[in-house]
């Protein structure tokens, strides 16, 4: 009973059966009504034709003769029919049954009055005295003594199915056709189970394999190479189950995916702090302790060198410090970008100065083409400028000397399209899917990249996400590297 197609089918037998009792129920209280409004209708006049044939009270005196006479005439007719003579306040004056069967002295006479004066619908049920707890249908006429005509005296009151009925309704109760009909409502309700089981077993087969599908894509812990199919063609609640199970799969598999790859990450992240870290921090202990140890050794001149040394030791780890903690802000939503209006050439004007001295010890041309010195663009120029230093030092260290380093600004309607490009050896096509993941390092061999930790592109990339740009690159072997992203001219729409 653990499935849910037999749960199904024993909720539908319970409710079939309750269904089946209740309509057997109903169908014997309806047939009952049926034959008690029919028995007082077709039995009606019977009572007045009885009080007619002879007079039952002479002179305020009860005719007992005649009453049992008439009693036993109309008992032949109509076995069922018990008659009593009633005065007019209830009273049972008489009968012609066995003294000790009838148990009430008095009957209510308001369903008498009812009857005769017909103001309530039939069937109009009253008191048996045989057994006073019982309501029964019945005929009823008034009566009246010859001696005084005008003076209602009582009432025939005749009970339509007394004693002889409910012993022949017992046993026609007991008899093979009820137990038939039992037997048939049975048979109605096992039939429903039966199909009740096979269309609910159908009709929850795509819950169980999507259950199968779910749980062997929990048993794979969340393997990419077990997700739950999307339905071919969406239509009910269950295919619309199924679909959200997909996208819910897809959603997790990319989750622990991810997952996955900041604990791969993390793993670089601690090996290469630790590489990068700790060799200028060696150096710098290095030559600091020959400089205590040998100071009166040494000349000016080797004093100067070492602590030169130890002095850009210390500069390229404090920037290795300041490249983690800006990309940990910007990973934590720390930085909320101060959006403002301001002209892009100055901007990349400032940022050629500030890398032109370098350029020129290595040999390498830095260029910029110009654009409308009226451009202006809606960013925070403080990040733009992070963006713009990141890319053009990074192309500075990979551009061999006798290269060229440029910049250039595509204006449109709406947006102006920013380019940074190189003539340096060029990325390997197999590395430019991950040239923007944190602590990737294209090339370890590379000497100008080893004093990298590989996070600019990575802080370049977080940067312009906050700015809802996207950073492309395009680069070939041998060619060179051009970078791109957009800005807006005014601020987007929210």
């Amino acid at each position: 009973m653990k499935r849910l197609h037999y749960k199904l089918s024993a909720a539908m037998l319970v409710i079939v059966a309750l269904l089946g009792a209740a309509f057997y129920a109903i169908d014997r209280y309806s047939v009952r009504l049926y034959y008690e409004e029919l028995s007082q209708r077709l039995n009606g006049s019977l009572a007045m034709y009885v009080a007619n044939a002879r007079p039952l009270i002479r002179n305020g005196e009860v005719d007992r003769q005649a009453l049992e006479e008439l009693a036993n005439r109309a008992m032949i007719i109509n076995p069922t029919a018990e008659i009593y003579l009633v005065a007019s306040g209830g009273e049972i004056l008489g009968h012609a049954l066995p003294p000790d069967d009838v148990i009430a002295d008095r009957v209510d006479t308001g369903p008498i009055r009812d009857l005769i004066s017909e103001s309530s619908p039939l069937p109009i049920k009253g008191v048996d005295p045989r057994n006073p707890g019982s309501r029964k249908v019945f005929s009823a006429f008034p009566v009246t003594d010859p001696a005084e005509p005008d003076h209602l005296s009582g009432y025939l009151y005749v009970v339509l199915g007394g004693s002889q009925y409910e012993t022949v309704a017992e046993q026609v109760a007991s008899s093979d056709r009820q137990r038939m009909i039992a037997a048939g409502i049975l048979l109605l309700v096992l039939a429903a189970f039966v199909m009740g089981l096979w269309l609910f077993s159908y009709l929850t087969r795509r819950l169980r394999r999507l259950t199968g599908e779910v749980s062997a894509f929990t048993a794979s812990r969340f393997d990419a190479n077990s997700p739950v199919a999307a339905a071919e063609q969406p239509g009910d609640e269950i295919d619309q189950l199924r679909n959200a199970c997909h996208y819910m799969a897809e959603t997790i598999q990319q989750q622990v995916c991810a997952l996955r790859e900041d604990e791969r990450l993390r793993r670089e992240l601690v090996t290469n702090v630790s590489h990068d870290l700790r060799t200028p921090l060696a150096s710098m202990q290095g030559y600091i302790e020959t400089l205590i140890i040998k100071e009166n050794a040494l000349d000016a001149g080797t004093r100067k060198q070492y602590l030169e040394i130890a002095r850009r030791h210390a500069t390229h780890l404090n920037r290795l410090i300041q490249d983690l903690f800006e990309l940990a802000i910007l990973d934590s939503r720390g930085v909320t970008p101060e959006f403002e209006q301001f002209l892009l050439a100055e901007l990349i004007h400032d940022v050629v100065q500030e890398f032109e001295l370098q350029a020129r010890d290595a040999n390498i041309a830095l260029e910029v083409n110009p654009p409308d010195e009226s451009v202006s663009v809606y960013a925070d120029i403080s990040l733009i400028q992070r963006v713009l230093e990141n890319l053009v030092g990074n192309a500075l260290k990979h551009t061999p000397a006798g290269g060229k380093v440029s910049i250039s600004v595509q204006r449109s309607a709406a947006a102006v399209g920013i380019s940074g490009a190189d003539t340096g050896p060029g990325i390997a096509e197999e590395a430019l899917p991950h040239i923007f993941d944190r602590f990737y390092k294209a090339d370890q061999h590379d000497e100008q990249a080893k004093g990298s930790m590989g996070l600019g592109l990575a802080i370049t990339k977080r940067i312009l996400e906050l700015h809802s740009s996207q950073i492309s690159v395009v680069s070939k072997e041998r060619q060179g590297t051009r970078f791109h992203f957009d800005l807006p001219v005014e601020a987007r729409a929210a």
